[in-house]
């Protein structure tokens, strides 16, 4: 996938189908700044701003990097991914749980 196309799926995913899927099935977290975080941290291992210093991070995220969270996300919507585990994971990585 070209640049252009990774961000726009990934603004896609995160703003608009995976919000829109959340309430239908009672995950822990609806708005696109946790769909991002959660995806983006499960995606460099980490809290993603230690990994990805500019932002907005999506458009400064190494093309694999976001190509992974794309991909995971897109796992999530798939009942493949367990999203309650991958934001737990994220608190965690940030000492929030």
């Amino acid at each position: 996938m070209k640049r252009d196309e990774l961000e726009a799926a990934w603004l896609t995913l995160t703003r608009e189908t995976l919000p829109q899927a959340a309430a239908a099935r009672g995950w822990p977290i609806a708005r696109d700044h946790c769909f991002q975080r959660v995806l983006l941290d499960a995606a460099t291992g980490g809290c993603w701003y230690d990994a990805i210093r500019e932002r907005p991070a999506y458009r400064h995220a190494a093309p694999d990097v976001l190509a992974a969270a794309i991909a995971l996300g897109r796992a999530v919507l798939a009942g493949s991914e367990d999203l309650a585990a991958l934001n737990r994971q994220s608190l965690r990585w940030r000492g929030k749980r």
